[in-house]
């Protein structure tokens, strides 16, 4: 950790008075000193996200209407400090919102202070919440610093909330720790679908105590109700650290609106649904995660869209694909040709990715996915009793076929362009896992060899291993999983992954970790 960070964090219980002030302010009059419960307050801390070499999101909520306010600087005395004024927090967003600083000095550690302004007298402020972001290595930067990123996903799953005897949700804790230029949550951001009861009793006879509120009591349907799992997650003290300390890149999954959704979902006969309109609880679910983000929304001409790049410097680039917004509905997954049916990331968004590899100018292209490759993910049968699946494997083994045809069109493209240093980064199955794809032995052989790596949960329930598909020569080079299902946080088994790149070497070194940050892997690839 940082000199300048350390006295950050440590000096972080005196920024408790006003520094950003209305228009009234500005002209010289003092704020209003008022007793704490008729000042606004920032109930669920800050976050940041998506930082590039110049630019930040810094994201915050309030309890009540009020004006965002950011001042920021390049340390933690905040000397110099700059100004900026956010948007109007409002009841329509959850009274959520975000500012985009830009025109950041390049590549440095930005700490910044958060302050709300009560709309009913602009003078009335709350105390400051301060924070923390990294930014990435500009393209210029004479020495390049060592990069270090963490990964997982999947929080607060199968009913296994926020336990404060258990110490809460540990793992973000220990994610920290390693300070990380930036995280990214490999979607399951949310169980939407997952109600958190205030005591699960596990096969062992211990019992799971949870933290509740009105809104992970039941299956969200209701716009409030997939917020306030969002609210529900800013409960745990170490995710709002977390939050306050590191930058995030956010992606999503299905149980940010219900398990395995696609075309084919239906919720007709799950009674826990009063709402059987799938595509209004995605809606719903979509509003939600988009207020609770801290990401950089995308232009107006597709304010929804959840993949995008983010650069980082000389070192990395970071390509953040949506497998679930743009796929055909869930089926037998053996289809001869390329349709509708068998997209899972859409044309356009292969294009883009394919597109951005090329042009890609850095030592390695992290693509980070929210499910695996080759992985079989079941779900269910379809009409005609064929297996159903979630992911691209279709568990047949041969020859590519329905969405495996989309992967290996990618994966052609990315040879013939003679990209190189392409990476995986994943979750989604809820254990630890270095795959490597190798061509030798795939039925889909026109590819270059490349690694994936899987992490997860950092809270919920542990699964797996699931069976490998051998189109694309998926090797299981390790995994660690439960010997039962739904293994509870008491096993320890969460994992996350670190990633750490040499300036030097331009080596790239991932370690697969568990909850207390022990490396359980480590693997060190050479940067071509």
């Amino acid at each position: 950790m940082s000199l300048h960070r350390r006295r950050f964090i440590q000096s972080a219980s005196l920024l408790g008075a006003p520094l950003v002030a209305a228009p009234a302010w500005a002209q010289g009059a003092p704020a209003v000193v008022t007793r704490d419960a008729q000042r606004p307050r920032l109930p669920h801390g800050v976050q940041s996200g998506d930082a590039t070499a110049d630019s930040a999101i810094v994201w915050a909520r309030a309890d009540r209407p009020a004006r965002l306010w950011v001042d920021w600087a390049t340390t933690a005395s905040f000397s110099n400090a700059q100004r900026v004024r956010g948007p109007f927090l409002l009841d329509s967003s959850d009274f959520t919102g975000r500012i985009d600083l830009r025109q950041l000095p390049a590549g440095q550690d930005i700490f910044y202070r958060v302050v709300l302004q009560d709309l009913h007298n602009e003078r009335v402020l709350s105390e400051a919440m301060p924070g923390h972001l990294r930014l990435a290595q500009p393209w210029h930067a004479e020495r390049l610093r060592p990069l270090r990123l963490v990964w997982s996903g999947d929080t607060a799953g199968q009913g296994f909330g926020i336990n404060p005897e258990w110490g809460g949700m540990k793992i973000y804790e220990q994610m920290r720790a390693v300070n990380p230029d930036f995280f990214i949550h490999s979607g399951d951001t949310i169980y939407a679908d997952g109600p958190i009861a205030a005591e699960v009793k596990l096969p062992d006879g211990q019992i799971w105590r949870n933290l509740t509120t009105p809104e992970v009591s039941k299956v969200a349907e209701t716009l409030d109700e997939f917020r306030g799992r969002y609210r529900y997650n800013l409960m745990d003290t170490h995710v709002r650290r977390f939050g306050s300390e590191v930058a995030q890149i956010w992606q999503w999954d299905d149980h940010e609106v219900t398990n395995n959704w696609s075309d084919s979902k239906s919720v007709l006969e799950d009674q826990r649904y009063a709402e059987k309109n799938i595509p209004l609880l995605v809606g719903r679910a979509t509003r939600a995660f988009l207020d609770y983000a801290p990401l950089r929304p995308h232009h107006a001409g597709e304010p929804e869209r959840v993949y995008r790049h983010i650069p980082q410097g000389p070192l990395a680039d970071v390509f953040v694909i949506d497998m679930r917004s743009y796929r055909g509905a869930n089926s037998a997954n053996l289809q001869a040709s390329e349709s509708a049916d068998t997209e899972f990331l859409g044309r356009a968004q292969v294009d883009w990715l394919i597109a951005g590899l090329k042009q890609s100018k850095a030592v390695w292209k992290l693509i980070a996915a929210d499910m695996p490759i080759g992985l079989q993910v079941p779900d269910g049968k379809t009409p005609e009793g064929l297996n159903r699946w979630e992911a691209v494997a279709n568990g047949d083994d041969g020859p590519a076929k329905g969405r495996e045809l989309e992967i290996a069109r990618l994966l052609r493209a990315i040879r013939q362009a003679g990209v190189k240093n392409v990476v995986w980064l994943t979750a989604d199955v809820h254990y630890a896992a270095a795959h490597y794809y190798d061509p030798r032995k795939a039925q889909f052989t026109e590819f270059d060899g490349f690694w994936e790596f899987v992490a997860g949960p950092l809270n919920a329930g542990s699964f797996g291993p699931n069976k490998p598909d051998a189109t694309f020569g998926l090797q299981v080079v390790w995994e660690k999983g439960p010997e039962q299902q739904n293994t509870s946080p008491f096993a320890g088994l969460q994992f996350f992954g670190q990633v750490d790149i040499d300036p030097k070497t331009r080596a790239m070194t991932v370690a697969l970790k568990d909850l207390t940050g022990a490396t359980l892997y480590r693997k060190e690839l050479p940067g071509a």
